[in-house]
């Protein structure tokens, strides 16, 4: 009956799956998977499993003139321009706030 709708679902076998927001990962060991096709688009179903979360490391590449330029507006090294661009994610104006409020 769902072939005739267009439907179609297929059981996958999966050893995990990861999901990762902006802050965290949330793995799911051994879990049971369907895809399920409709109208061209696959809809991944996720169940059972078991379920844990942790940190994601947060890699962000600050360009050195922007460290450069932090630590000349500041006067302060290099090492702690690039700490307060790293701290604010890469975000000049709050880095050299930051540091001269700091």
């Amino acid at each position: 009956m769902m072939r005739r709708m267009g439907l179609n679902m297929t059981p996958l076998e999966v050893d995990e799956v990861i999901l990762k927001t902006k802050e965290k990962e949330i793995i799911i060991q051994d879990p049971e998977v369907a895809v399920l096709e409709v109208q061209g688009q696959k809809i991944f179903q996720i169940t059972g499993g078991e379920i844990s979360e942790r940190e994601r490391e947060r890699k962000i590449s600050i360009p050195e003139e922007d460290v450069q330029l932090v630590a000349q507006q500041t006067g302060v090294s290099l090492e702690r321009a690039r700490a307060a661009l790293e701290q604010t994610d890469g975000n000049l104006a709050q880095a050299i706030l930051l540091l001269s409020h700091g």
